[in-house]
């Protein structure tokens, strides 16, 4: 286990605290957003209200205007900070980056880190380009962090982050994804296995992929396994986030079915699923489809009452036996498994 916080020097910090500067040996969590140590690289930085595109972006007094550009000026290993836009409209929206973002595949271990006032949509830098059918944010290279942004789908039709893994040329595993607010995220149709807030390419692929503490509402579906036509993904940790509701505006919370062989290791832990999904013309009106997956379902609360879950006769999820359940609730009641 590290020692927390240390001195620049290595060694561990102790009281009075008043020589530093000091720095994170480890990630540390907070109920409210997420504190992060920088990675091995530079250091970039976007204002999207005070920067300009013919700064350098090494400082927040000469910080670049667009995500985008900070990507391209990275290199493997660097961490780019984003502060929110001030805040112009008042009707409930922050100010956003209108711009879709892509990682390239040779960007590995890149960190987008949002300057957090809380994982609400109005204290998180926001990412909404109203129009189009195109990710706000694709990822092709791995080990990247996405932490403490902001995805609003209003007015297009591709989604949040697409884990874009071709297990050639590109790829996308090691994603962390931390954080973040989710909003109104629909990918072409309303069926969840097209895609939604987080989603995969039909390819697959994405191996070692961590989703947590991050908020949804009104999207399609939240978690996407499009297909797996390439590899199964293996590995992945979905805990301590809040799905979406209400439950007329999503078809699948959690599609983890891809091509029916799902996810080889998968552990889905702490979540809370607020609403019986119940999208008009949606194809699933689920909470979750695992079918296919292999590993274990714990500790998740559902905010409805007479839910069924398992692989026989359900109304809330399809969880095969190859996934144990444990811990799971619903109103006064302990989920048990159908079969």
């Amino acid at each position: 286990m590290g020692q927390g916080l240390k001195a620049v020097g290595g060694n561990p910090a102790s009281p009075p605290y008043r020589n530093g500067p000091y720095v994170w040996d480890q990630q540390v969590t907070f109920s409210q957003g997420s504190g992060i140590p920088i990675g091995e690289g530079a250091v970039w930085y976007v204002d999207g209200t005070n920067g300009a595109s013919g700064n350098n972006g090494k400082s927040w007094k000469t910080a670049i205007d667009t995500i985008q550009a900070a990507v391209t000026l990275a290199g493997p290993g660097d961490t780019i900070f984003i502060t929110a836009n001030d805040l112009t409209d008042f009707t409930g929206d922050p100010t956003s980056y209108a711009e879709t973002i892509i990682i390239p595949a040779a960007t590995s271990n890149l960190s987008l880190i949002g300057i957090s006032r809380g994982r609400t949509q109005g204290g998180l830098p926001q990412i909404k380009i109203g129009a189009g059918a195109v990710a706000m944010l694709t990822i092709r290279a791995p080990g990247c962090l996405i932490a403490n942004l902001g995805f609003n789908g209003y007015g297009s039709t591709g989604g949040g982050i697409l884990l874009d893994d071709d297990y050639a040329t590109k790829c996308a595993f090691g994603t962390s994804i931390v954080g973040c607010h989710f909003k109104n995220c629909v990918v072409t149709t309303l069926r969840a296995e097209t895609g939604g807030a987080i989603y995969t390419t039909s390819a697959g692929n994405c191996w070692q992929v961590y989703i947590g503490g991050n908020n949804f509402y009104k999207n399609m579906a939240d978690i996407s396994l499009v297909g797996t036509s390439n590899t199964q993904p293996q590995d992945w940790v979905i805990e301590n986030n809040v799905f979406s509701g209400p439950a007329a505006n999503v078809d699948c919370n959690l599609y983890l079915k891809g091509a029916g062989d799902g996810v080889n290791g998968v552990v889905v832990n702490n979540n809370i699923f607020p609403c019986d999904p119940a999208i008009s013309n949606g194809t699933h009106n689920i909470s979750c489809d695992l079918t296919g997956c292999v590993g274990i379902y714990s500790n998740n609360m559902h905010g409805h009452t007479g839910l069924t879950l398992g692989d026989g006769a359900v109304t809330g999820g399809i969880i095969p036996t190859t996934v144990f359940m444990v811990n799971n609730y619903q109103e006064d009641a302990i989920i048990t498994r159908q079969s």
